[in-house]
């Protein structure tokens, strides 16, 4: 059984009289990376500031085994992490912002470990006014992990990141998680985070509305076959007729049940003359899935109204 590293019970939050945060529960297992997904005001950085301790909330919070909250939150020494937009000071270096927030005896050659693995090398020592915003997406990253927490909290890392840097900083999250290290990350860019999160937690108006892990919701999302034949406006009418759903006016793109019995496809085409000449079959992706779940709970809010 996997240890818990992340325990949170219950936890809820208002601003006045709007409550954003409604008795959030969820579980942190070491070596896990967990995606958090919402839409815009859905609470994700509430939640992760009350993880943190920089915003009070009720309820309990633990990090492996120690309760933590807002005045009192010691065991967050083993936390790291990036919310919103990273703390830069433009007349220092690179280097000199980790040196600020590295510790212990080691701290030299975490240091140096964290530039390597980040490939911060060729402008760490310059000062960080002269940084692009993805020079100081990295080094917010990096100030996250310098200290090898055992739990890294990250709010839109992959903001700022050209194609490389997303690859490498996913490539690095794997990395770090196959060697213990738990991840929550909130991020707007689904296509990134599908590639790397173990397990989602999809929230909607404070509500945690799906928690899941990312090959069970993927596998429960929908499916296609796209169809290249000799004669696709032929074939469009024939499928159409036959009770298929297409879903594409630009192409054979036909909705499907997961195991889909692709032979009264073939015969109805068949039997029109048709040739099929190519197959695909296309999943929906986790943008797709969440959006799908999204609307769907919109649906039901306005249905108890």
């Amino acid at each position: 059984m996997s240890e818990t590293i992340l325990k949170v019970q219950k936890l809820n939050k208002s601003f006045g009289s709007k409550q954003v945060l409604h008795d959030i529960s969820l579980n942190g297992q070491k070596g896990h990376v967990i995606g958090l997904v919402g839409a815009n005001g859905a609470g994700k950085t509430t939640l992760m500031k009350a993880i943190l301790g920089l915003t009070s909330a009720q309820g309990t919070i633990s990090i492996d085994g120690q309760l933590s909250s807002f005045d009192h939150h010691e065991i967050l020494k083993r936390v790291g992490a990036l919310i919103e937009y990273p703390s830069i000071y433009p007349f220092i270096s690179g280097r000199d912002h980790l040196t600020l927030f590295a510790k212990g005896p080691d701290r030299k050659q975490h240091i140096q470990k964290t530039i390597k693995e980040l490939h911060l090398t060729k402008y760490i020592d310059r000062p960080a006014k002269k940084y692009s915003l993805g020079m100081k997406q990295k080094l917010g990253i990096a100030m996250a992990m310098v200290n090898e927490p055992e739990l890294v909290i990250l709010d839109e890392p992959m903001n700022g990141l050209d194609p490389q840097a997303n690859k490498e900083l996913r490539l690095l999250i794997k990395a770090k998680s196959q060697s213990g290290t738990t991840f929550l990350i909130s991020s707007h860019i689904l296509s990134e985070l599908q590639k790397v999160a173990d397990e989602l937690l999809i929230l909607d108006h404070g509500r945690i509305i799906q928690e899941t892990t990312m090959k069970d919701l993927l596998a429960a999302s929908d499916h296609y076959l796209i169809l290249s034949t000799s004669n696709d406006p032929l074939a469009r009418k024939v499928l159409t007729q036959a009770g298929y759903h297409l879903v594409s006016d630009s192409e054979l793109k036909i909705h499907v049940a997961a195991k889909v019995n692709l032979e009264p496809i073939l015969k109805a085409l068949d039997h029109q003359k048709i040739t099929v000449l190519d197959i695909q079959h296309q999943d929906g992706g986790l943008e797709e899935s969440v959006l799908k779940l999204l609307n769907e709970d919109q649906l039901e809010t306005e249905g108890q109204k």
